[in-house]
Order: structure tokens, then C-alpha cells, then sequence
């Protein structure tokens, strides 16, 4: 067949305005082989039957030859997660574990049945809770109760989990006594100046309730301000476990032995982090777990975070959630051979004139074709975000926010995009460069996290991985594979059948 760019765009209701990209007229490229029949439903090709050939097509480009964007960690992807997802999202399939069989359940569905001391609680109206959260709900009878419990949950950003331990921290502050009482660990210092703000804000109304912050920034920390082998005078720290653990070994102003509350935070992160899962466990072998009480919070649940939990927290209730299988059905994927960048731009282009789309999303492997591609698109007058490497977190988290209100409707990005985030309206996802290891293997859960960023809540989404290499269709037929999905091929020109088809 022969790439042909569009030479007629459709209208679109007003309530889902279609945009399309500029045709650029480039070359006609003609190969000889067979082409793909016009009736799509009679069976679909896949991965491992291309009809187009790619063997004979160039080898990279230096631009090309990149290396792959660094991908975001997981502090990275949890503090982006805390800024974007600034509304409670109730998880409804949560499963409680109790070491004690017969220990009861318990619930709440008020804050008034907490027998909350009164100026807590308006504190906690003043942040617009209303009523507990599902974490809160099952978590603050818990952690408030006489004796307290040890507890282990798993919890993502935006379920209210970091008020619900920072209620049940000041709850447990004696105003009387003058060093700390509560020790708050967290991976990162933005991560740590979060989880303080959110405890000031619930506290506004307690003068006794102040946090020392145990941070290498010396001037948030007070460092100058802080004597050797004299006790701070804050109840509550909040800090990074490196920096937590001198201010107790070297510099001896944090007694573990007087603590009454001991808090982990993002503990999937900790253990990803060198170094800290090992200060962690220094901290709680120094505790007197008779009467401290610790806490541990995790985004996700493997074996390997829960082997720490469980050595660091005895006898807890363990709230996690159901795993759920991610479900692909409802996402139709295709790829598009092309025989060089001028022709993924051709079908980038052809794939917005023929469907309908809400809002995409655009992955490549190197900060330079991001922003090349980035570029290309918005001269022509297109809303386009741009997510790398070079942005910092606050950064990143602005443009997701941008995105997530529909202020652009296109968002080019490489790996750094933070997992967690749901964006109800993306309905499209291309993947310009197949996702691959830093080996050049391909990358399972890379794949999957990009294509599921569509067909979410139920709708329908479409992926397509535009490829230039046998190498590339390699990479593509292992992914289908190991997902056991058919990736079917389609040309530029049919495109414009593919709705219909899903009719």
C-alpha cells in the first residue's frame, strides 16, 4: 500500500470537539507487499503475522540512539500522586487481617464518635472532612482505641490515609510533656514537608501541637537551633529515616524510648530506596513497644514490603486491598508499520482526522523526540503538555493537573508519567516508540501502565504502537504475547474504519 495523509476532516459534536493535525505533504512511500483486506472483521492480523515488510527499513537514527528518559521513581510517583489527587477517592474493597481472631471489628461512619478532643475536630471540619473516609473509617477506631493497635495498611494517595494517622498522632500528644512524643517518617523531603502541612492544618486549633522536621534542609530543620545531647522540644517529627536516625544516634535529641507513636509512610518506597529500609528497622529496634505505637503505610502490597512490615510492627490489624485484575477488553490495540518519523507523524495525524477523540496521550523514549514532537504539534496551534526528565516534580504535577482539567488535550510524554493517576477522558493513547528496558528488552509493565491510561472507568480506548524496525516487531510480538492479547495491524488508510467496526 501507499501512506497517503488526509485530505478531508470530519466534523465533530460540539460536546467532544475532534481536532486533527496539519498535512505536511510529505513523500509517498510505496513498498511491494501484500495489503490488508478492506473487510477488518474478517480476521483480525496480529503482531505475528505483519503483512508490511520491515526488514528492509533504516537502521536508527542518532537522535534515535538515546538513551531512554529516566523513569520516575516511586517517591517521585507518590509525591505527584499527593498533588494531583487533591480529592478522596473511597476505595470500596478493602480486606481486614487481625493477628487477634477475636478481636472485633470496628467502624465509624462520624467523627463525633471518636470522642475527639473538640478543638481536633474543628480542626478536622476546617479542612472540609465532612465524614471519615472508607481508610478512615476502619483505620481510626483502630488507631485510637485503649490500647492502641499496631496497624499495617495499604492505602493509596487521595484515600485521606495521612489524616487519618495524623489524627490519631495529635490524639495522642501530651501538651505536658516538652520533647518528642511522635516520629513520622517519610522517603523524601517534599513528601515529609506534605505530611507536616496536612498535620498543622488538623492541628490549627492546638497551640501545644508543633513539629520539628528532621530534613537535611538546615534551614527547615533548625539545624543551627538544635544542641547536642539536648532533647527537642517538639512533640511531633516529621522526617527522612537517614536523617531521623543522627538526630537520635549522633546528635541524641530524639529519646526512641519515650515515643508514643511510630509512623512509616510510603513504605514501598522506603525499600526502593537504599538505605532506608535498613534505618527503619534501626529506629524500631530502639523503640519500647510496650507502649509505642507504630503504623505503617504502603501503596502497594507485595511480598517483599510486607516481609518488612511484619518484621517491624508486631501483632498489627493489616488493612490492604483486593488485588483486581487489570482489564484490557475494553481497549482495542493496534499497530502501524511506518517507515520513518515522518510517517509516524503521518498516522499520528491521520488517527485524529478519522477518530474521535476526548483526550491522548503520547509516549516516546527520549526527551529529545518528546520535545521535538511536542514542538511540531503545538506550531501548529495545537494544546499540547510536555512531561520529561528535565521538569521537577512540582513541575510535572502542574502539567498533569493542566491536562486533567482539559485545559490541553494532548499530553507528550516519556516514562516519568506518575502511576496512579486517573484521567477519566483519555480515550486515545499512542505509543511513538514501544516501551523497553534499559537493555532493550521489552517492557511489560511499562506497556501496560501507558495503554491503560485509556479505557478507563468502563470506555472504550485505543492504543496504537507505531514501529520501524524488525527489532521493534519483535518487541511488540513479545508484549502480545505475554498479555495474550492480539496487537492487530492496520495501514494508515484504514484507520478511518475503525469506529465503524466498534459499532
Amino acid at each position: 500500500y501507499t501512506f497517503t495523509p488526509s485530505t478531508q476532516k470530519q466534523d465533530a459534536p460540539n460536546n467532544n470537539q475532534q481536532f486533527s493535525l496539519p498535512t505536511n505533504n510529505p513523500k509517498q512511500v510505496s513498498s511491494t507487499h501484500e495489503t490488508m483486506p478492506n473487510n477488518m472483521s474478517s480476521g483480525p492480523k496480529t503482531s505475528s503475522s505483519p503483512t508490511t515488510p520491515i526488514a528492509q527499513q533504516p537502521s536508527l537514527s542518532n537522535q534515535e540512539q538515546e538513551e531512554n528518559d529516566t523513569p520516575a521513581s516511586l517517591a517521585e510517583c507518590s509525591l505527584i500522586s499527593k498533588m494531583v489527587n487533591k480529592t478522596l477517592r473511597d476505595p470500596t474493597n478493602v480486606v481486614i487481617d487481625r493477628s487477634d481472631p477475636l478481636s472485633p471489628l470496628y467502624s465509624t461512619k462520624s467523627f463525633e464518635q471518636l470522642n475527639l478532643n473538640p478543638d481536633l475536630l474543628k480542626g478536622i471540619y476546617s479542612m472540609n472532612f465532612r465524614a471519615p473516609s472508607k481508610i478512615q473509617e476502619i483505620t481510626l477506631p483502630h488507631l485510637l482505641n485503649d490500647p492502641p493497635k499496631n496497624i499495617i495498611a495499604q492505602s493509596q494517595s487521595g484515600t485521606g490515609k495521612t489524616a487519618a494517622f495524623s489524627i490519631a498522632t495529635i490524639s495522642r500528644i501530651d501538651p505536658n510533656i516538652k520533647s518528642p512524643q511522635a516520629l513520622i517518617l517519610a522517603p523524601t523531603f517534599e513528601l515529609a514537608l506534605q505530611i507536616g502541612s496536612v498535620i498543622e492544618n488538623i492541628a490549627k486549633f492546638l497551640p501545644y501541637i508543633q513539629i520539628a522536621y528532621a530534613v537535611r534542609d538546615q534551614a527547615i530543620s533548625k539545624r543551627a537551633e538544635r544542641v547536642r545531647g539536648q532533647l527537642i522540644r517538639e512533640p511531633i517529627v516529621v522526617g527522612t529515616p537517614g536523617t531521623v536516625e543522627d538526630w537520635c544516634r549522633k546528635m541524641r535529641i530524639i529519646d526512641l524510648q519515650q515515643l508514643n507513636v511510630f509512623v512509616v509512610d510510603e513504605a514501598d518506597v522506603m525499600i526502593a530506596t537504599q538505605g532506608f529500609q535498613q534505618n527503619c528497622s534501626t529506629l524500631v529496634k530502639n523503640l519500647d513497644i510496650s507502649h509505642c505505637q507504630l503504623m505503617l503505610f504502603s501503596a502497594t502490597y507485595s511480598d517483599e514490603v510486607m516481609n518488612f512490615a511484619r518484621e517491624i510492627v508486631p501483632t498489627p490489624v493489616v488493612l490492604r486491598l483486593k488485588r483486581e485484575k487489570q482489564t484490557l477488553n475494553n481497549i482495542y490495540q493496534y499497530y502501524i508499520c511506518c517507515y520513518d518519523l515522518q510517517q509516524k507523524y503521518q498516522a499520528i495525524e491521520q488517527i485524529y482526522t478519522e477518530l474521535t477523540v476526548g483526550q491522548a496521550m503520547i509516549f516516546c523514549r527520549t526527551k529529545r523526540t518528546a520535545d521535538e514532537l511536542a514542538t511540531q504539534m503545538s506550531n501548529q496551534n495545537h494544546s499540547v503538555g510536555l512531561l520529561t526528565g528535565d521538569l521537577t516534580v512540582e513541575q510535572r504535577a502542574a502539567i498533569v493537573q493542566k491536562f486533567r482539567e482539559g485545559q490541553f488535550r494532548v499530553l507528550v510524554s516519556t516514562n516519568v508519567t506518575a502511576r496512579g493517576i486517573d484521567i477519566e477522558d483519555v480515550s486515545l493513547v499512542i505509543n511513538y516508540d514501544v516501551p523497553t528496558t534499559v537493555t532493550g528488552e521489552p517492557d511489560f509493565e511499562t506497556y501496560l501502565h501507558r495503554i491503560g491510561r485509556c479505557g478507563r472507568f468502563g470506555k472504550i480506548g485505543y492504543t496504537f504502537n507505531l514501529i520501524r524496525s524488525e527489532k521493534e516487531h519483535g518487541i511488540l510480538r513479545a508484549i502480545e504475547k505475554y498479555f495474550s492479547r492480539n496487537i492487530q495491524e492496520i495501514t494508515i488508510e484504514d484507520i478511518g474504519k475503525l469506529e465503524a467496526d466498534q459499532e
